[in-house]
């Protein structure tokens, strides 16, 4: 399969731009399937995951982090000023060779490449846990381009969520300072050490969200279509996922995050995957729909119906912790109303 020369972000970014010009809630015309309506919500989105960028010789997983978000067209920059009106024309018959080089497009190519740096800064900074400054961002990244910081750093932190699953969240609003968290609420980042490798929820947040909208289960091979596409390979190596094949089937599944299972009934057996009991735990459809939502440029209200299944869900959730502190205080009553007599030892 031919892998395209787009980075992860741009694709990210064009995939999203797609799904806010889209009309109607699942971006297009009325599908003729619930399962068509998930796939078209969901494809923009998807095809904005990251897609395999082969590396060079053995570089660095931080090296290859800078591979994953550099575009030359992610991060555009805004002309200083434009030609006054009357103002005469390039002259016609000028060769692209003898054309100057445009200076928006200079400036855009720089700023993409320290959207890239700041990614990499970012990525080194959360396998060390330690907390970012503005500052020391401004200082170590981003350097004489300072005015063009909060679309650098927007894009970056992006970036980072779309691809590897890492929100960059504000603690202190004076100070500007921030620290990286794994998105949804979900404590597992399939980094097998704190030296190597890089955070993988990104790839767990698209298989949950493909899986909630297929309803609730998804055939193993619809999985790899929609990973082959971007450059996701059963048996290839991917510089962010490792073997995506292990990764998926196994990592994801033992830590109970995924369901891996035979089809019922299947001759030749086929496999399905499902949500598993971790993430039902530490998220919800909800909290998935709603990171799909915030990146489409949309409400999670015009995903119907998986909004309304997720309100259900959302009920259910709320019922269930009603019932278990019920359930604790029932039992915390029945024990303080036994008679200390009766717990005494017998003479």
């Amino acid at each position: 399969m031919p892998r395209s020369k787009k980075s992860h972000c741009h694709k990210a970014e064009g995939g999203l731009k797609a799904e806010k010009g889209a009309q109607g809630p699942v971006g297009a015309q009325v599908p003729v399937t619930e399962k068509e309506a998930a796939s078209s919500s969901l494809s923009p989105l998807i095809q904005g995951t990251p897609e395999v960028v082969p590396p060079a010789g053995k570089p660095s997983i931080r090296q290859n982090s800078q591979k994953a978000c550099s575009s030359s067209t992610t991060v555009k920059a805004t002309p200083s000023s434009k030609p006054k009106e009357g103002s005469s024309s390039p002259k016609q018959g000028l060769s692209t060779s003898q054309a100057p080089p445009d200076p928006e497009s200079l400036l855009s190519d720089v700023l993409n490449q320290k959207m890239a740096e700041l990614v990499q800064f970012l990525s080194a900074k959360y396998v060390t846990k330690e907390p970012i400054t503005e500052a020391e961002m401004l200082q170590s990244v981003i350097k004489e381009h300072k005015g063009h910081f909060p679309v650098i750093f927007r894009k970056a932190c992006e970036c980072m969520e779309i691809v590897f699953g890492i929100e960059v969240k504000e603690v202190d609003p004076i100070s500007h300072s921030y620290v990286l968290v794994k998105t949804l609420d979900l404590t597992y980042d399939g980094m097998l050490s704190d030296d190597q490798g890089m955070p993988k929820t990104g790839l767990l947040i698209l298989i949950l969200g493909m899986i909630f909208v297929e309803g609730n289960r998804v055939p193993e091979n619809r999985i790899w279509e929609v990973l082959n596409k971007i450059g996701v390979c059963a048996g290839r190596k991917d510089f962010i996922y490792g073997e995506p094949r292990k990764l998926i089937t196994k990592d994801f599944v033992q830590e109970k995050y995924l369901e891996y299972r035979q089809v019922p009934s299947s001759d030749p057996p086929c496999y399905e995957f499902l949500w598993g009991p971790r993430a039902h735990t530490e998220t919800s459809k909800m909290k998935v729909l709603q990171f799909f939502a915030k990146f489409s440029g949309t409400d999670p209200a015009s995903f119907s119906p998986w909004y309304e299944e997720a309100l259900r869900d959302e009920e259910e959730r709320a019922q269930a912790r009603v019932s278990a502190t019920d359930d604790t205080r029932a039992t915390a009553s029945e024990s303080s109303s036994v008679p200390s007599s009766s717990l005494s030892c017998p003479e």
